[in-house]
């Protein structure tokens, strides 16, 4: 029952940081895509505009791509 227990919130601990690293480089990648496109949202341009949102993105995506991978297995 402990080792359940245990594994459980060792998934959730590596959904998280799998969360974590995603919106790092959605960040990343974000930033990189609005700085060579010259793209612009309410007057701010690169990193500013893109950052934000390659981070949140990369976030959600990392973050719903790991839970179900990790945690797909046991709803089934």
């Amino acid at each position: 029952m402990i080792s359940r227990i245990i594994k459980t919130i060792l998934r959730a601990i590596a959904v998280l940081i799998i969360g974590l690293v995603s919106a790092v480089i959605g960040f990343i990648a974000g930033s990189n895509i609005f700085i060579i496109l010259g793209l612009e949202i309410n007057g701010r341009q690169g990193y500013e505009a893109g950052g934000p949102l390659g981070f949140i993105l990369g976030a959600l995506i990392g973050l719903g791509a790991s839970g179900v991978r990790l945690f797909g297995k046991r709803t089934n």
